[in-house]
């Protein structure tokens, strides 16, 4: 599309996050050319000075910056990306809203409720454009099961069932903080698998079924001490190895979640199924492209499972793509996430999931811990709009 208007983007981090970002600004005009905005990359930053010169080089960012504070000074950029820890997450975010900067900032919104809710007073203060980074919604398959749902095909939702599963922490050789395990101190996390592996799991069950209302959750923390990979000292591990929680939508649906990074042979087994009175729908994160689907109307001798390859162009997003039969992947949810940031910068209509419905799901997050810690029934406080 010719005289397209430029979005300077100043990306925070650049670690995987900042590479599948940055991969998706650079696909983005290739396959969705007639937007009416395009992603300039003008800045990139991370504290290590080698580091970022070589990862602006690598993926077109025309300068760098090591002072985060700095990047969001300039007048060149309009839109920041936030791909930090979760501890520095309301900090940038609050800097960029009172800088009137537009904000993409990776899941999940916050450590706490408590963080969440500033941020999201001062995006609404500010009024500027934002997004949070659950790029799931925008796998095709997972789309697609939202457009059914909405049509109705399912009737009533009696269950939803989710699972992200992952084992990459079983040793307890394996450090905690610094450099790609601050996953596993609770200071910079917030929580564990609840923030990282379930907020995914709740944002995805509530756009596709509504809010979620109360939860009763146990959570485990399987190793105790870890050596945190900064100080070299053993300290006690604050976050949660391992989660399960039931839970009521406001449908009247119920909801079963786990997760956990002690399941071994799983990498990122990311599962949810739906229950309706007349069908029913499940999908893999294993095997993306698919989803499965059961209608109860078909006739009794043909009745049964049937697999959805969703590569066609009648179906979410997949028009931009390649042909029938040839699918897409992890990295394409990106790229669909920007296009409709992108797109909604024309309609002015908001991009969810916003601050505000991000909130939502830390306010799930907060609850589980909440009900785990005292082991009772806690109340989510959930206010679902989308």
């Amino acid at each position: 599309m010719s005289n397209q208007k430029e979005l300077r983007i100043g990306l925070i981090g650049c670690g995987f996050m900042g590479r599948t970002h940055s991969n998706g600004y650079n696909r983005l005009a290739n396959f969705f050319p007639d937007l009416e905005y395009k992603p300039v990359l003008k800045a990139a930053c991370s504290r290590n000075k080698e580091r970022v010169q070589a990862f602006a080089k690598q993926w077109g960012y025309e300068s760098f910056e090591t002072d985060w504070k700095a990047l969001i000074a300039r007048e060149d950029i309009d839109a920041v990306d936030i791909c930090t820890p979760n501890d520095t997450h309301a900090e940038i975010a609050i800097a960029a809203a009172n800088a009137g900067k537009m904000i993409l900032c990776e899941k999940p919104l916050s450590r706490t409720l408590e963080e969440g809710q500033k941020m999201v007073d001062a995006i609404e203060k500010a009024g500027v454009k934002n997004t949070i980074w659950y790029n799931y919604r925008r796998i095709p398959a997972v789309t697609l099961a939202k457009n059914i749902i909405d049509s109705g095909k399912l009737g009533k939702i009696f269950h939803y069932r989710a699972n992200f599963l992952q084992d990459w922490t079983i040793s307890p050789e394996l450090p905690q903080g610094g450099e790609g395990l601050w996953r596993l101190d609770a200071n910079a996390a917030g929580s564990g698998v609840t923030g990282d592996l379930l907020a995914h799991c709740i944002d995805t069950a509530m756009w596709l079924n509504g809010g979620i209302k109360d939860v009763s959750a146990m959570t485990e923390t399987f190793i105790k001490e870890r050596v945190h990979q900064l100080s070299g000292k053993t300290q006690k591990v604050g976050i949660d190895d391992a989660c399960l929680f039931h839970c009521h939508f406001d449908n009247g649906s119920l909801g079963l979640f786990e997760s956990t990074r002690y399941a071994r042979g799983h990498k990122a087994l990311y599962t949810f199924e739906i229950n309706g009175e007349h069908a029913s729908i499940k999908w893999d994160l294993h095997d993306l492209n698919r989803l499965e689907y059961f209608d109860h109307s078909d006739d009794a001798i043909v009745r049964g499972w049937r697999s959805i390859l969703v590569t066609d162009g009648d179906q979410p997003y997949m028009d931009k793509w390649w042909v029938p039969g040839l699918i897409i992947g992890y990295e394409h949810t990106f790229v669909h996430q920007l296009a409709d940031f992108f797109k909604s910068l024309e309609t002015g209509e908001p991009c969810h999931p916003t601050f505000k419905d991000a909130l939502q799901t830390q306010k799930v997050c907060e609850s589980v811990i909440e009900s785990a810690n005292s082991k009772s029934w806690k109340d989510t406080g959930v206010e679902w709009e989308e």
